[in-house]
């Protein structure tokens, strides 16, 4: 089996193989040098999760760090804990990229195309290929043209490519956004800037949350460490899945709640009513968290402000509103957003047929129709993405069992009956409306439609009658797997 993505969803992965299925040999495919996805590639400052530890954590490796909301050193640090405890960093094949997979059903394997780090190319065997690279583009973010950009003075940078030799202490900085990205950076710059402005074309919902959990403290203290963080990790999901549904049932009161908050922290309503009050509904898009109020601290201080205005153009001294006002900035942040590319952007072929993945519909938010012995990993929207991405890699190996139990080679889903189309992202986020149409769809029934409800994929994911979709893979039933599910490297 070869997993690709060596991050948080990758890792995990390799953990469920190899306890749950520990003589069935595996490759963990990293285009990176490092480990640790996301967590390595972004190196912005003040960069920090925007889910609590508890749920975004594994749920076999208890979280023990103070904080709840947790930097990216940290986290960095927790998954390749995780990988060397487990033996899971001896089967990673760092500089390997999976360009191509292209799949043979009468051998009932995989040939993947790899661009490995010294530009050369090799191939590789697998029976089953697990997606684990998530659905950002991390090779490029999402870069707007800005009118008269090459006209300033100072320097531009974007939060996805974060240069090490930026020094901004004392500098005037501007930062283009109102995402989780911005509003991490705004705090954290703020520490050594002379000035930071968050311009943001239109409001987004902001919430302060606490940097650490009392509960979980008193908890810790009380329980065994593994008991203990299965008592918080339910605490925070129930709590996580309540307040989404109030958001959802009760829009009105949601957005009453949030706009109270913030006024009790910042005491001011016009500030609040201008900058802070978005014209859709709290979950239409996601929430951004803050911790213990940093950003709106910062703003209190007066090291921080945010400006709702249009970019008429850049000049030399910084950028020039549609209002007539100009923002004079040293250092301009484009946090701007990430781009979406579906699964690392594989390119993926059926027995010589190339696979339009908008024309797939996903199962179980797992598997995707038609497509034999593949699967992906794919998050909440609503919640900490591990909670859908654990049970995603215990799906799969069920999957496995099953396939062993019968003697069949490969598997692919279908739909009794035709699905009706859904995006496979249903926010209105602009990061997703720019490419969805790129991606899988979801249908319009269970187990078709990718639901933001752990508790209920928790009760049903595993409990799901394989049989029933799961059907062998024309050309394929026949077909005996490579012992032990071995994968096999060939070098052109």
């Amino acid at each position: 089996m070869v997993i690709v993505g060596a991050g948080l969803s990758g890792i995990g992965a390799a953990y469920r193989l190899r306890t749950e299925h520990p003589d069935r040999s595996y490759a963990v495919l990293e285009a990176r040098e490092t480990l640790g996805g996301t967590w390595d590639l972004f190196r912005y400052p003040g960069i920090r999760s925007d889910s609590d530890m508890f749920t975004l954590g594994y749920p076999f490796k208890p979280w023990r760090d103070a904080q709840s909301i947790a930097d990216g050193p940290s986290i960095l640090r927790y998954i390749t804990e995780t990988a060397t405890e487990n033996g899971i960093d001896r089967h990673i094949r760092y500089g390997t990229k999976v360009v191509a997979a292209e799949w043979d059903s009468a051998a009932a394997r995989w040939t993947l195309t790899l661009e490995r780090r010294d530009g050369g190319r090799a191939e590789l065997t697998c029976g089953f290929l697990y997606s684990c690279s998530g659905y950002y583009d991390y090779d490029r973010g999402h870069a707007p043209e800005f009118p008269g950009v090459d006209d300033f003075a100072g320097r531009v940078v974007h939060p996805q490519f974060w240069p090490e030799d930026l020094d901004y202490t004392g500098a005037r900085v501007v930062v283009i956004g109102s995402g989780a990205t911005a509003v991490t950076l705004v705090p954290a710059m703020a520490e050594r800037a002379e000035r930071v402005t968050m311009l943001q074309r239109s409001p987004t919902w902001i919430s302060a949350v606490p940097g650490r959990d009392k509960v979980a403290d008193r908890l810790r203290a009380l329980l065994p460490p593994r008991l203990a963080h299965r008592v918080i990790r339910t605490k925070n999901i129930l709590f996580g899945i309540g307040f989404y549904q109030y958001c959802r049932r009760r829009p009105e009161a949601a957005r009453k709640l949030l706009t109270g908050l913030t006024t009790r922290i910042l005491k001011d309503e016009r500030l609040v009513a201008e900058h802070f009050t978005p014209d859709y509904d709290p979950w239409d898009q996601r929430l951004c968290a803050v911790p213990n109020a940093d950003f709106f601290k910062a703003m209190r201080k007066g090291r921080a402000e945010v400006v709702t205005d249009h970019i008429e153009t850049f000049v030399p001294e910084g950028i020039r509103l549609t209002s007539g006002r100009v923002l004079e900035a040293d250092v301009v942040v484009t946090a701007t957003g990430l781009r979406l590319l579906a699964f690392g952007g594989i390119d993926l072929t059926v027995d010589g047929e190339p696979v339009r993945l908008n024309e797939r519909f996903v199962w179980q938010g797992t598997m995707l129709t038609g497509v034999p012995n593949f699967a992906v990993c794919i998050g909440y929207t609503n919640a900490s993405w591990t909670l859908r991405a654990d049970l995603t890699s215990r799906l799969v190996c069920k999957v496995l069992s099953y396939m062993d139990r019968n003697g069949f080679a490969a598997v692919a889903p279908h739909a009794d009956r035709p699905l009706a189309e859904r995006p496979l992202l249903d926010l209105a986020s602009g990061y997703i409306q720019r490419s969805i149409g790129d991606f899988p769809r979801q249908g319009d029934r269970h187990p078709w439609r990718v639901r933001q409800n752990y508790l209920l994929d928790v009760a049903t994911t595993l409990r799901t009658d394989l049989g029933r979709t799961l059907r062998p893979h024309p050309g394929a039933e026949c077909a005996k797997p490579a012992p032990s599910g071995r994968a096999a490297l060939n070098t052109p």
